[in-house]
């Protein structure tokens, strides 16, 4: 533990873009707090589940499919590493209509910046993947080098690796910071303060909440439900390599094929009703399930009658238009807000750690998106 328990940096919220920030700054050799109320990749968390995709066609978004190439780098070198291989390199399928701006922009930005892909007709479609029903499709792209990350499971490898590298951990509640200026600690729910020269708040679904005042008007927490199906008896077609990660731009849907054995992950990208990750109910409602079992019937029919093996309620905390947060308290001068994943963000986990802490050793070029003045109070979804 840091001398006198005093840091430089105190990360509160050990979600995947904490605990990654927390590591880098490890690395970057300040002294370093990481500090969570539930765990690493908890189930309230929005980096707890199963399963991840990392894709790098985002639109036009250039900066994302740059950050998701520098991700996933950084990835499969942290696997190497630490021994733990809690990445699937499934492929990733944009699955598209004849007339879909996301993907002809997506199409384009990939070729710009040099990631591998593949572009297919419908008749491509069909015959690499004869267990999807394409309807209105007449196009994909095909990322073969992208995949799935193992969620819960990376979460908890990467504050591992903090603590082996001299990271504190503290499990334990941290109440909101009072005052104005400078703020020289902050107190947990067991009468501890931690004293530090900066405070970075990575608490996802719980950044609203901390700061009510603040940020309760612009991060917007969803009730997400995802199923996971029982494929049929020694049936291969949904599991890697027959099956690959997807999206379904139109549909505003996605998945992941069956691994590990735990069923096919399927679940809708739109945002659901309001939701507090504390307190609201964690069980999908009948309705949703029957919705998905029809979607079911309509593009993968060999599941139409799959058993639901298990379905989580997890939450995206959204932005008003999907871009991070990441920027200075406009009341606490030594205070970082660090959010709004909005549904894609875990694949970003690395970028993310290594941005923030660029900007606090201020090695790195401040990317306007992220400010807080950017962040409105009515939501207009422009990143998918």
């Amino acid at each position: 533990m840091s001398q006198n328990n005093f840091y430089d940096v105190a990360v509160i919220g050990a979600g995947v873009f904490g605990a990654w920030t927390a590591l880098c700054l490890r690395r970057a050799g300040k002294r370093v707090a990481l500090v969570d109320a539930y765990g690493p990749g908890n189930a309230r968390a929005s980096s707890g589940g199963e399963s991840r995709l990392i894709r790098m066609a985002y639109g036009a978004d250039e900066l994302y499919t740059r950050w998701s190439m520098r991700s996933l780098e950084v990835w499969k070198e942290f696997f190497a590493q630490t021994g733990k291989p809690l990445f699937h390199q499934t492929g990733i399928l944009w699955i598209a209509n004849a007339k879909d701006p996301q993907a002809e922009a997506s199409r384009e930005t990939l070729k710009r910046v040099g990631v591998r892909h593949e572009i297919l007709n419908r008749s491509g479609l069909e015959a690499r993947f004869p267990q999807i029903g394409f309807g209105d499709a007449s196009w994909g792209i095909f990322e073969p080098e992208s995949g799935v990350l193992l969620a819960r499971r990376v979460v908890a490898a990467v504050a591992e690796a903090a603590i082996a590298e001299g990271v504190d951990y503290f499990q334990e509640f941290v109440a909101t910071p009072t005052g104005t200026g400078k703020i020289a600690s902050v107190r947990t729910s067991t009468g501890r303060d931690i004293h530090a020269s900066e405070f970075i708040f990575a608490c996802g679904p719980w950044l609203g909440k901390v700061f009510p005042d603040l940020l309760a008007q612009r991060i917007f927490v969803t009730r997400q439900e995802v199923y996971f199906f029982g494929v049929p008896a020694g049936d291969k077609r949904f599991a890697p390599p027959a099956m690959p990660g997807w999206l379904f731009q139109a549909d505003l849907t996605y998945g992941v094929p069956d691994l590990e054995s735990r069923g096919f992950k399927i679940a809708l990208d739109s945002h659901g009703p309001a939701f507090d990750p504390d307190t609201d109910s964690r069980v999908p409602t009948a309705e949703g399930i029957a919705a998905m079992r029809k979607y079911l019937v309509e593009r993968f029919p060999a599941l139409a009658t799959a058993p639901l093996v298990e379905a989580r309620v997890c939450q995206y905390e959204n932005t008003s238009n999907g871009d991070f947060l990441v920027d200075r308290h406009p009341e606490f001068e030594n205070v970082w807000l660090v959010g709004g994943g909005s549904g894609h963000g875990f694949k970003h986990g690395p970028a993310m750690g290594e941005y923030v802490t660029g900007r606090l050793t201020g090695t790195i070029s401040v990317e306007e998106r992220f400010s807080l003045l950017s962040k409105e109070t009515m939501q207009r979804r422009t990143v998918y």
